[in-house]
């Protein structure tokens, strides 16, 4: 960036300023940054749930991705496959939907194609459109749990914000040692619904509980727990 004085006045050359804004601005297309924001926050995810996660595919970058992918990325290619750390066998599959409304059709041709999975234990649909009421009862039958994602609720990871409290998921074990201290039944223990952000992104079922720790100044840390329903 080049300054001069004129005047005694300061200025600076216009055509060097544009050109170092022009460094940090993303000229790429707008498919591409997307899908690779929520793609890389699908993977996070994975790993918080204790899925085998590489460090390789967290740390690609969005040049890495583009270059690999291309700026408008073939959605078969950019599903994700991870198995359970604690039990390899089991498995998890991510699928990015098209833009074009999710209908009976199209969840039906994805039942046929994961039929014959072995050891598919869960199923994740990223949505870049509406899913009607059909195709959503229709997810009822399939042989696994299905979730759904709209794509914006996976540009930015939630957990990452620096207000966030620390969530910590009880085994059934942690859970029936808190209860039986406290004499507790679920009823008792403050709520979490399914639909919140937390209980989507670490995939919580109803029934489960949850520490939560809270950091304010200054005040210091104090704990919470709440049972999903």
């Amino acid at each position: 960036m080049a300054w001069s004085t004129e005047n005694g006045v300061s200025t600076f050359d216009d055509g060097a300023h544009s050109h170092c804004i022009a460094k940090t601005v993303d000229t790429g297309g707008v498919e591409s940054k997307r899908l690779y924001l929520a793609r890389t926050t699908a993977l996070e995810m994975l790993r918080d749930r204790g899925y085998q996660v590489t460090d390789t595919e967290l740390s690609l970058s969005l040049s890495e991705f583009r270059s690999g992918f291309g700026e408008k990325p073939d959605l078969e290619r950019l599903r994700i496959s991870v198995p359970l750390s604690s039990n390899p066998v089991k498995k998890i599959l991510v699928v990015f939907m098209g833009s074009e409304p999710v209908t009976v059709k199209t969840v039906r041709a994805i039942h046929i194609q994961i039929s014959g999975t072995v050891g598919l234990h869960g199923l994740i649909l990223v949505l870049q459109s509406k899913i009607n009421h059909f195709a959503q009862k229709e997810l009822a039958t399939f042989p696994c749990p299905v979730e759904t994602f709209p794509i914006g609720d996976l540009l930015v990871n939630i957990t990452k914000h620096s207000g966030q409290p620390k969530i910590e998921i009880l085994t059934k074990e942690e859970k029936e040692k808190l209860m039986s201290a406290h004499g507790l039944e679920d009823k008792q223990v403050p709520m979490l619904k399914e639909k919140d952000s937390f209980v989507r992104y670490h995939g919580l079922k109803k029934g489960q509980v949850v520490k939560i720790t809270y950091s304010k100044e200054p005040v210091g840390s104090f704990a919470t727990y709440r049972c999903i329903v």
